[in-house]
């Protein structure tokens, strides 16, 4: 009886990490869009701070979701801000330069995070993995 006991409490306590991820990818997620929708929304800025909340949040829950299909979700979070910083970082200088093609980059990459952070949403909204 113990042993069946057992079973059924380690299942109540995995859906109920599983629960928990969830929010918080969604949490995550949420803070990505906000952020996404304002850097194409001219004029809508809202600032990193927010991107970085989320960052850290990804960051600091990530090892909890290893071996669940919700691990590959914190991976494409992270990846997604790494590659828009290095992306807005190496286009910084057309802005000094010339300023309409630094907002066609920025806008571009914007546009791009922008997608990347819906299809994930969309996704984890249906409880799948993102693609590797």
């Amino acid at each position: 009886m113990t042993e069946k006991t057992d079973v059924a409490d380690q299942s109540i306590r995995a859906q109920e990490q599983a629960e928990s991820l969830k929010t918080v990818g969604w949490i995550s997620y949420l803070l990505h869009l906000i952020v996404a929708v304002a850097a194409v929304i001219p004029g809508a800025q809202v600032g990193a701070g927010l991107l970085i909340i989320a960052l850290i949040i990804d960051l600091v829950k990530k090892s909890d979701a290893e071996g669940t299909w919700q691990e590959s979700h914190f991976s494409w979070r992270i990846r997604t801000v790494l590659w828009a910083g290095v992306l807005y970082l190496v286009t910084l200088p057309l802005w000094i330069i010339f300023l309409l093609p630094g907002m066609v980059a920025w806008a571009i990459i914007s546009i791009w995070f922008l997608y990347r952070i819906v299809k994930g949403m969309v996704r984890m909204n249906a409880s799948r993995a993102m693609p590797e």
